[in-house]
């Protein structure tokens, strides 16, 4: 039996009707696209209010840091993060005055090479170290203390409080704060300490008078006089030979 072409065009429609789907290809589902690498600078780009805190990062060096920090080890950070408020509040021209490395440690004393939770903030162990170095000898101090939700922070010339969750997940953490920590060892470096004095070695004197193995040469002022009696043996003696003379 022939079939016209209309026929046929009828029946691919009446399935195409009754099994919807049959004459298309199955559908694949989307994985999901693989996160970023964690990029600090991009997250407080998307925060906004960060545009000079994100300066210095980049000028500095710390930006790529804290990037090969948090995609190549597991080591969580912490960053208190200044709004761009925070440093208009500075004095003028306090980051021109600053020399490079200056301008560095000032970026690292906000960095935490640890992550601090909002909820342990209470348990951390002052003072807390930054990136900056070693806060002892009040080179770098940077304490924390709590009052029920507020979380203080004091620098020894900088006292603020956490304004603002920023950014936060299992390994990095984003607070904003409101005014910048100037660290001690920048802005007000304390004197080295004095180098103790060299001791001094008393010399014991020896006493000739009271010392008899002394072998050392005897002092001349305290030798006996030999003058005197020399010259009255010479006087003696001439004295008998001019009696044996005149006898003679």
């Amino acid at each position: 039996m022939d079939i016209s072409p209309a026929t046929v065009l009828l029946l691919l429609a009446a399935a195409a009707a009754t099994f919807p789907g049959a004459l298309t290809q199955p559908s694949q589902a989307m994985a999901p696209a693989p996160p970023g690498p964690t990029n600090v600078t991009k997250i407080l780009e998307k925060a906004g209010q960060f545009t000079v805190f994100i300066r210095l990062l980049k000028a500095t060096g710390v930006a790529s840091q804290l990037y090969g920090q948090l995609n190549n080890s597991d080591n969580g950070i912490t960053i208190f993060a200044p709004s761009d408020s925070a440093f208009s509040a500075l004095k003028s021209g306090t980051l021109n005055s600053l020399t490079d490395e200056q301008q560095t440690e000032l970026v690292q004393f906000h960095v935490i090479p640890t992550f601090i939770s909002s909820s342990n903030f209470q348990t951390v162990s002052n003072p807390l170290r930054t990136q900056a170095g070693d806060s002892a000898d009040g080179h770098f101090p940077l304490n924390v203390t709590t009052n029920g939700s507020s979380v203080n922070l004091t620098s020894g010339l900088t006292n603020t409080s956490v304004s603002g969750n920023v950014y936060s997940d299992a390994q990095l953490a984003i607070y904003q704060i409101d005014q910048v920590l100037r660290p001690q060892q920048v802005f007000d470096p304390r004197p080295p300490a004095p180098s103790p004095a060299p001791s001094v070695v008393k010399s014991k004197k020896k006493s000739h008078a009271n010392s008899p193995d002394d072998d050392s040469p005897a002092d001349a002022s305290l030798a006996p006089p030999v003058v005197g009696p020399v010259r009255e043996t010479l006087s003696f003696c001439f004295f008998i030979a001019s009696l044996v003379w005149f006898y003679l």
